[in-house]
């Protein structure tokens, strides 16, 4: 390692990146923090969630890397960068979304099929007003799938998707979303881990990157009422022993496999207990409302946009499915894990597919079931899916529920009677960090 320093991250459990600048010569090491990271909250109050450690003297859990996941960073030319591992007392901790990622796909290799991952972000670009602070970035020229100076008059785009090469992340293509100010950053496919990885940086570059050119970017799922929100839609496909795309089958009518078919049946039938590992915050239920794309409810259909999960028109070697569940608020890293559990207990299971939604989705639909309109709604049915709870890791599901639990009752405290609105609150809980 030639460059001076690494900058080791991690997600933690509200899917922030935490981590230190290290030394070179001491990064393999790996490096110390707090456990009780895992208990604190946006506003830095602790909760005594377990595997926090709170209430056990703040023990430490060590981060470390693998030197074949380090990359340049974005940062400067000395800087390299590392996504870690959490272990604690010489064993993985288990409260890591990145180690519930690894189990999920050590359970699909398990079965024999190898997942692949491709992630779509939106995200909306801000500028400070003097009377209203940080507002979105107007530009009245711009419209859905436009490209150029129209829709990005300073070339920030063009400068994240630059940056995000020189760090090995590549983006499959970008360009204005359906909002002014709106854009879809789409990442190339690739191995799980790598995929998630990749999104995990993206999202702090891509801010970062903003923020360096005197603006604010945000990947926050509902930031407000009058406009459309950011969705993040997580694409997977299963690779069998000889590198085939198990989810293919040209003898079939649909050239999906009975495998596909057994993956959307696990992503319908456990759908509400998915709901709050892809959409973790109070914000986040302002988007999944009725007569949206954000992907509500427990459906599927063939190329079409307004269901839960969409299988896209590409078939052989491209054939995917499209969890279209999650907001850029979540932690990629469980998001995918939830995803890939919630069609693997499909295939073990052996769940019937449902039909495929052949309605328009807005006035009409096949299924009546659908996430949780409120985040605490949400942690209840993920409290009733113990199959999937145990599936993606009952250890990181119990920190995760009494997190959130909390962030339910400080939200509740602020503004007395929830709403369906958007409060002052949520805007100041999470817009800084997402």
């Amino acid at each position: 390692m030639a460059n001076e320093r690494v900058r080791m991250l991690w997600p933690d459990h509200l899917g922030l990146a935490r981590g230190k600048y290290v030394p070179a010569a001491f990064a393999q090491d790996g490096t110390g923090h707090a456990a009780a990271v895992f208990s604190l909250a946006y506003d830095r109050s602790f909760v005594a969630a377990p595997g926090s450690g709170v209430l056990d003297g703040f023990p430490d859990m060590h981060a470390t890397f693998d030197e074949s996941d380090l990359r340049p960073g974005w940062d400067d030319d000395r800087t390299q960068v590392a996504v870690c591992d959490l272990s604690q007392n010489g064993e993985p901790f288990r409260y890591s979304a990145r180690y519930a990622l690894r189990k999920a796909i050590a359970d699909w290799e398990s079965l024999g099929y190898r997942p692949m991952v491709g992630i779509e972000f939106e995200a909306y670009v801000l500028e400070l007003t003097e009377e209203h602070g940080w507002q979105r970035w107007d530009t009245p020229e711009s419209y859905v799938y436009g490209t150029g100076r129209f829709v990005d008059p300073i070339g920030l785009i063009a400068d994240i998707t630059d940056l995000a090469a020189g760090s090995e992340i590549v983006l499959e293509s970008v360009n204005a979303e359906f909002d002014s100010g709106q854009f879809e950053l789409t990442l190339r496919y690739a191995d799980a881990l790598r995929a998630a990885d990749d999104a995990f940086l993206f999202k702090m570059l891509a801010r970062e990157c903003a923020m360096d050119r005197g603006r604010r970017l945000t990947f926050l799922g509902k930031p407000y009422e009058q406009f459309e929100g950011n969705g993040v839609h997580v694409n997977f496909s299963l690779l069998d022993a000889e590198g085939n795309n198990a989810l293919a089958d040209p003898s079939a009518g649909d050239g999906l496999s009975a495998l596909a078919k057994s993956c959307l049946a696990g992503l319908c039938a456990h759908h509400q207990g998915l709901t709050p590992l892809c959409c973790p915050t109070v914000n986040a239920y302002r988007r999944l409302r009725p007569f949206t794309f954000s992907g509500r409810r427990a459906n599927w259909g063939y190329d079409h946009r307004v269901v839960g999960t969409r299988v896209p028109p590409e078939r052989g070697a491209r054939t995917r499915i499209e969890s279209r569940l999650a907001d850029g608020t979540c932690n990629v890293h469980a998001a995918i894990a939830a995803v890939l559990q919630a069609a693997r207990l499909g295939v073990v299971d052996e769940l019937p597919c449902p039909e495929p939604e052949t309605n328009d989705g807005m006035e009409a639909w096949n299924t009546e079931v659908t996430s949780a309109l409120n985040l605490t709604d949400a942690l209840d049915h993920l409290r009733a899916d113990t199959a999937l709870t145990e599936a993606v890791s009952s250890d990181l599901v119990d920190n995760f529920l009494a997190i959130k639990d909390a962030e339910w009752e400080r939200y509740v405290a602020a503004v007395g009677e929830p709403s369906d609105d958007i409060s002052e609150w949520e805007i100041s809980e999470y817009l800084p960090y997402h």
